[in-house]
């Protein structure tokens, strides 16, 4: 079998590990070009990633996506204002020549999801997007195939890990600022909280649920968040002793279209938002006729989000055998 070419965009932690993963494993994918910052470079089938110092100024996108003759772009960029034009200018460009992107950039998704759509009908190519939604928690998968027809009509979710961390941590007797460097220590947190902290990111991942779920675009969803500040210890300890745990609970419904709440909300035992331990992530999908159906899990980390684009590259690459894989 001819391994299927991928072009990476993208090398910080998420990127490499993301080449780590490929390079180890038997997967049927080959990753022919990475492009970094400012350079990229070209992989020779089998060949591991030379030192940048070699690498040769970068090309636009579609000299590299031609010379390559890749079947998909992987974007591993960082959600950042200044990587933003990029990540959408290639995204568009990729999907528009008929190229698949699997991505976990997020910023391009949240401000361009029907652009991106309607290039992709252009193009008749597909855009995965798992990695965005939670690492290895597989909340995209469900929202996107595995929940069709079982009438979800809402999302109740922990997303965030440095959340669930810090607010465990706060229920303890440990202030703010301790438990957000411990958080920082133990690579849950990145060096700058903040969006984990305002509640942004928790809404961030139930805003792409909610556009799989219900087909919202995402652009247009507004946000109403709640964010873990000083008042906060008070509460966790408050929740504590009452036997709850304090949770940062990110919902969506149909009975407040385009709308994604973060609040802080004292859960009890019988919730299964209660049971998340450290930076573990759960998702429940509301369906009335279904019942209740949760996701729990995933880790939060460069890892996480490697094999989460490694899933969506393997499902879209159809590199599955006959019966029932």
């Amino acid at each position: 079998m001819v391994p299927v070419p991928l072009v990476l965009s993208g090398f910080g932690a998420v990127g490499q590990a993301f080449v780590d993963l490929v390079l180890r494993q038997d997967s049927g994918l080959r990753i022919a070009a990475i492009r970094g910052h400012a350079s990229q470079v070209f992989l020779a089938p089998g060949s591991g990633v030379p030192d940048r110092s070699s690498w040769e100024p970068l090309r636009p996108l579609g000299e590299t996506l031609a010379s390559t003759g890749a079947a998909v772009l992987v974007q591993a960029l960082t959600s950042s204002p200044e990587a933003h034009a990029r990540a959408l200018q290639e995204a568009l460009a990729a999907l528009r020549s008929g190229v698949d992107v699997v991505t976990a950039t997020k910023s391009h998704i949240l401000s361009n999801w029907r652009d991106l759509e309607q290039a992709a009908v252009e193009g008749k190519s597909r855009i995965r997007i798992s990695g965005a939604t939670g690492a290895a928690l597989p909340t995209a998968d469900l929202a996107r195939v595995a929940l069709r027809g079982m009438g979800c009509t809402a999302v109740r979710a922990c997303p965030n890990g440095t959340s669930t961390f810090v607010l465990d941590q706060l229920s303890a007797g440990i202030g703010l600022d301790a438990a957000v460097l411990e958080a920082q220590r133990r690579g849950i947190a990145e060096a700058d909280a903040s969006a984990d902290l305002s509640g942004k990111d928790a809404a961030t991942k139930v805003r792409l649920i909610a556009g799989l779920l219900w087909d919202w675009d995402v652009a247009r969803i507004a946000v109403e968040a709640e964010p873990i500040d000083r008042r906060v210890p008070a509460l966790a300890l408050a929740a504590a002793r009452q036997g709850s745990r304090l949770r940062a609970v990110a919902r969506a419904s149909l009975d407040r279209p385009l709308v994604v709440t973060v609040r802080l909300e004292a859960v009890a035992p019988t919730d299964p938002l209660f049971h998340i331990a450290g930076p573990e992530k759960a998702m429940v999908f509301g369906c009335p006729e279904a019942g209740d159906i949760t996701v729990q899990g995933g880790r939060s980390s460069p890892a996480g989000a490697a094999l989460a684009m490694l899933k969506d590259l393997l499902n879209l690459a159809g590199l599955s055998t006959a019966g029932f894989r």
